[in-house]
This record gives C-alpha cells, sequence and structure tokens, in this order.
C-alpha cells in the first residue's frame, strides 16, 4: 500500500538550516503532485510548498518563500524540503502529501522539527 516517510526533523538554533526527506513507497510517486504542510504547536495546518510531478515548477508559502527550497529525486521516490534561515516560528510538525487526481491523496506522519535557542 501506499506509505510516505519523512524523516530529517530535529532541533535546530535559529537562523539554522535543516533538510527534510520524504521516502514514497506502494505507488508511482513519480506522476503524483507533491507538497509540504506543517502544524504548529496548538494551531491548524498550514500549506509550506508544492512541486510539479517533474519537479518543473515549485510554489511557496509567503512566510517561507526565499528561505525555503523544495525538490524530489523521481529516481529515488524521495521528496526533500531544504530549510535555511530558520526561525522559531517554524516549529512544527512537518508532512508531505502526495496527490493525484481520481488517483490518491496520501500523507505521511510527519517529523518534528524545533527551532530554539
Amino acid at each position: 500500500q501506499a506509505q510516505l516517510v519523512e524523516s530529517g526533523g530535529g532541533l535546530v538554533q535559529p537562523g539554522g538550516s535543516l533538510r527534510l526527506s520524504c521516502a514514497a513507497s506502494g505507488f508511482t510517486f513519480s506522476i503524483y503532485f507533491m507538497s509540504w504542510v506543517r502544524q504548529a504547536p496548538g494551531k491548524g495546518l498550514e500549506w509550506v510548498s508544492s512541486i510539479y510531478s517533474d519537479g518543473s515548477n515549485t510554489y511557496y508559502a509567503d512566510s517561507v518563500k526565499g528561505r525555503f527550497t523544495s525538490s524530489r529525486d523521481n529516481t529515488k521516490n524521495t521528496l526533500y524540503l531544504q530549510m535555511n534561515s530558520l526561525k522559531p516560528e517554524d516549529t512544527a510538525t512537518y508532512y508531505c502529501n502526495a496527490w493525484k487526481l481520481w488517483e490518491g491523496d496520501y500523507w505521511g506522519k510527519g517529523t518534528l522539527v524545533t527551532v530554539s535557542s
């Protein structure tokens, strides 16, 4: 069955960097539109970034634009989120999502990112 597994979260100081990964299995990763969504403690879901199936286009929330970069390696069935210049307000659980109309809508269990000194 379809599975998404996020990794790479942890504790980082403000201004630091982290790279999240999302490993996909059980479906044809290369044809799916992929996104990162986060949820800060006690708050709702916030869309962070999306990337086309072939990686040709990426989109970012204003709150992360210029600091975060989404990419994917379809040969490795993996989605990435490079996060630079991290701020305390980036503290959240980060989820990856795979979506394709009429095919599927899958979510991982998330990885926690904590930005604190």
